[in-house]
């Protein structure tokens, strides 16, 4: 086995665990990790990794000097600890709880190494230890998962216990898709090295629930929606998104997103209760795409009264034109992207508009803030409401 702690409860933590409170906090380097890590660099740290909590109200950034917490609402630095390089920092909703991975430029910051990580009271929970790179980790408020190479691990997330692990086609880049409500709590890996096909997997209760083949190429990205019910899947071509019925195992819509290949970093859905009003999408191109979902799922609902009628007779692609909007030049080109749609609202325009405020991360040290207004589906506008750099030097 890979793995090689004990199983040790985290009950007194989710006992303890209060909302953070929004404190910007310099921690020193002895707390967690020995003292043998370098001093911190003076200079503006290109960003390693960056990911949203579950609800997109914070985010977390690791670059080759630490890792930093920010409020999204208000772009606030919460947290930050200069210790040395880290590859992977996810936050567990608003509590105190991380998970975080070294990038393997200091002895201390193995790669190898999984550490959760109170940083209210910068104490390390629990160490994870395995014999290959840690390429992802994701969680929710009852699973911890950690994916390697040709492995994926599912614990549960109060006792650390080994509930599952899933032998893997080689996933060097750690692709995977969590869907982090407790309910529909779907894992989505990829089922094929030469094809886009995906694994369906319920953590809770620990089966195979399906695979999708979404695209002839190999995957590139993927999404669910909050709820589980769908499924976002991007290949590596990267010019057609697809949308499947997760239920049904196979695909509801596709959308394109241009005409020439461009890789899909980043993909998005709106927050749903039932269905998804929205999708958007960053690429290598340096664009911000956007779908607009509910009036092509209202219309197929309408018209056949049954959900499964959703898919299609055939796969051929239907490709709704006019449900695209794009922001071209969001990005710099080939910087890689993290875009999530932090909230939506209808408008009063029609079944068709809705007001929507889109968050995203680019490697080049800035986050940002647009509104995408959609008065009708040709009708429609986008606006920059704030810019803030994340690369200011740690202190």
């Amino acid at each position: 086995m890979a793995l090689t702690c004990r199983c040790v409860l985290l009950k007194s933590f989710f006992a303890s665990a209060r909302k953070y409170n929004v404190i910007k906090r310099r921690a020193s380097a002895s707390t967690i990790f020995m003292a043998s890590s370098p001093a911190p660099s003076t200079s503006a740290s290109p960003i390693l990794c960056a990911s949203f909590n579950q609800d997109n109200s914070f985010f977390s950034v690791g670059t080759k000097d630490g890792f930093r917490i920010f409020d999204a609402r208000t772009g606030r630095l919460c947290y930050e600890r200069a210790v040395g390089a880290f590859n992977i920092v996810e936050m567990l909703y608003s509590t105190n709880l991380l998970a975080i991975v070294g990038a393997g430029e200091q002895p201390s910051l193995s790669p190898r190494r999984l550490c959760l990580f109170n940083f209210l009271t910068g104490t390390a929970l629990r160490e994870l230890n395995y014999l290959t790179s840690i390429l992802a980790v994701r969680l929710n408020k009852k699973r911890l998962i950690v994916v390697l190479q040709d492995k994926t691990y599912i614990y549960d997330l109060n006792s650390l216990v080994i509930l599952e692990a899933i032998d893997t086609v080689p996933n060097n880049k750690g692709l995977c898709a969590f869907c982090p409500g407790s309910e529909g709590c779907y894992l989505a890996l990829p089922a094929s090295t030469s094809k886009g096909s995906v694994l369906i997997y319920n953590t809770v209760e620990l089966q195979s629930v399906c695979q999708i083949d979404a695209h002839h190429s190999p995957l590139a990205a993927m999404i669910f929606c909050s709820n589980g019910t769908y499924l976002a899947t991007a290949s590596e071509q990267g010019t057609i998104i697809r949308v499947h019925l997760v239920s049904q195992a196979t695909e509801s819509y596709s959308f394109r997103r241009g005409t020439y290949p461009s890789t899909i970093f980043s993909l998005s859905f709106a927050p749903c209760t039932e269905f998804p009003e929205a999708l958007v999408a960053t690429s290598s191109s340096g664009s911000l795409h956007a779908f607009s979902l509910e009036p092509t799922i209202k219309q197929r609902r309408k018209s056949s009264g049954v959900i499964g009628s959703l898919i299609p007779e055939t796969l051929s692609d239907a490709f709704e034109h006019a449900y695209h909007h794009v922001l071209h030049n969001v990005v710099p080109a080939n910087v890689k992207s993290h875009v999530r749609i932090a909230h939506i609202v209808p408008t009063s325009s029609g079944a068709s508009g809705f007001r929507a405020s889109i968050f995203i991360i680019a490697h080049n040290g800035y986050f940002r803030e647009y509104t995408l207004n959609v008065v009708k589906l040709n009708e429609f506008s986008w606006s920059l409401e704030r810019e803030l750099n994340l690369l200011d030097t740690f202190q």
